[in-house]
């Protein structure tokens, strides 16, 4: 009885470890993208702005329910607003813990501007005369690579989550048990810069402790090969707002005697910069020093600058650094928005009563923001402004003759991890088993994501795992997913969660 036990355990030992040898991640992808079509759509179809609570729970209880559904523990990680979302699953023996993020909310939406009657229902879409033509989702059985899906957060977030969820599958109805455990942290915060979660992680740390941190997030290398991303810029908004008159007035009456404040924001602005790109603030990228290593390290990306430029319909570029993937080692100083008085049918003959620009600042693990902050305050300053973080009071108007509204908000800090390290070889490793070729390895993202309080609390390393198409509209109108990176992203996760430490 007991040689007969020992003998149908080494069989099924020997069925596992075969299946995960010979496994054909192109079968198993393509089977598990067809067969998670209808969760990708039911995910995509629940509103997910984080300014409306009430519907970030309904995507909690979804993500709930679904992670439940494969074994996996949940647990509420509860912030002042709403909670994060911890998934745990362990196996015996584990060598390793990998925590692994998602983001499950999304940007607004203006539906006005969206090429369908709502962002949150799903719509698949041809090519069709250089643009896109809707069919119906019964058309998905036969789709093709260039087909896209439609909807808020295909791309950004929440196409790889349901990829992970389909990858999950694939692994359990093979039987291939990863040798690690798995902690997955869904954020339901990060468009609002996740402003809960530094907290939330340093209270919590007992909780999350891990040895590795995997993102999967971000869009693929333009060339839309396997792509692994070591780090990425972290980000600071500022509010920078100038006064004129109490309130607008006729530009006949008080046109060359009021003054208008969005000329005189428009002159501080470009005080900031030269015709180049380049920030003139003194000592604004002070410590960034690129070595000839690291300039190899970037160089090895295999970018087509002209490729960039046509894409972005653009005939030349600023000059911070003399090559893209240069020019995003350094802290960045954005005009993201501006407004003042009004424009288009509304236009008015009005000398506006204020203007307003909404900064950002992409960060980098050499700069510290709050110098950033001071040095661009420091600035405004020096062109003669009374700075404050408030509304101008009446006194205040009647004594200074130009006063600026300043204020900042820091979200998070840069992070960025070493090719050599643990989780990268991994990945590395992993991705090359999938794709039989190696992957693009980028220095650090230009975008930003939440995960220097993970690296720094947590003390562990960081990788991205990026699956989207590049040109898939993410934070803007007609946000859409290409179905052919859907499924390599399912069968880039399959071989990663098959891939033993």
């Amino acid at each position: 009885m007991k040689k007969s036990l020992f003998v149908i355990l080494i069989i099924v030992s020997s069925v596992s470890v075969f299946s995960q040898k010979n496994l054909n991640l192109d079968e198993l992808a393509e089977k598990h993208t067809l067969k998670s079509m209808p969760l990708l759509y039911d995910l995509l179809s629940i509103p997910n702005d984080a300014n409306f609570p009430e519907d970030i729970e309904k995507n909690i209880v979804w993500c709930e329910k679904e992670f439940q559904n494969r074994q996996f523990k949940t647990t509420r990680i509860e912030t002042e607003t709403v909670p994060l979302l911890l998934a745990e699953r362990n196996v015996k023996k584990a060598k390793k813990t990998v925590l692994i993020y998602l983001q499950i909310d999304g940007q607004p939406v203006d539906t006005s501007k969206w090429h369908q009657a709502n962002p949150y229902t799903p719509a698949l879409k041809k090519p069709f005369n250089d643009s896109w033509e809707e069919i119906d989702w019964s058309n998905i059985t036969s789709y093709e690579d260039d087909w896209r899906v439609f909807a808020r957060s295909a791309s950004d977030a929440k196409g790889p989550a349901a990829m992970f969820l389909a990858a999950i599958d694939a692994i359990d109805e093979n039987k291939i048990n990863p040798n690690f455990n798995m902690k997955v942290i869904m954020d339901f915060e990060e468009e609002l810069g996740s402003p809960r979660l530094p907290k939330a992680v340093m209270e919590n740390k007992e909780l999350l402790k891990s040895d590795m941190l995997v993102i999967f997030d971000g869009p693929m290398h333009i060339t839309n090969e396997p792509t692994l991303v070591f780090g990425a810029r972290g980000i600071a908004t500022a509010t920078l707002t100038t006064y004129g008159p109490i309130v607008p007035q006729h530009s006949g009456h008080y046109g060359n005697y009021a003054p208008n404040p969005a000329l005189r924001l428009a002159k501080l602005l470009a005080s900031m910069k030269d015709d180049n790109g380049r920030v003139i603030i003194p000592g604004y990228y002070d410590g960034i020093e690129l070595d000839e290593t690291t300039q190899e390290l970037l160089q090895a990306v295999p970018d087509d600058e002209e490729e960039i430029k046509e894409r972005l319909q653009i005939a030349g570029t600023d000059n911070v650094g003399t090559y893209y993937q240069e020019s995003i080692q350094y802290p960045s100083l954005n005009i993201r928005g501006m407004q003042s008085g009004w424009i288009d049918e509304e236009a008015r003959t009005i000398v506006p009563s204020w203007a307003r620009a909404e900064l950002d600042l992409r960060l980098v693990l050499e700069s510290d923001p709050e110098r950033l902050i001071s040095l661009i305050e420091d600035h405004i300053v020096e062109q003669g402004y009374y700075v404050i973080d408030r509304k101008p009071t009446k006194e205040e108007r009647l004594k200074y003759d130009k006063i600026a509204t300043f204020t900042h908000e820091v979200s998070y800090q840069s992070f960025r991890t070493d090719y050599s390290s643990e989780v990268g070889v991994w990945l590395r490793k992993a991705l090359i088993k999938a794709f039989d070729k190696e992957p693009i390895m980028e220095r650090m993202a230009g975008g930003s994501i939440p995960i220097s309080p993970f690296v720094v609390t947590l003390g562990i390393p960081a990788v991205l795992v990026p699956t989207v198409n590049r040109d898939n509209n993410q934070h803007s109108p007609n946000e859409n997913l290409r179905l052919g990176n859907y499924r390599l992203g399912i069968k880039s996760m399959i071989s990663i969660l098959s891939e033993e430490m």
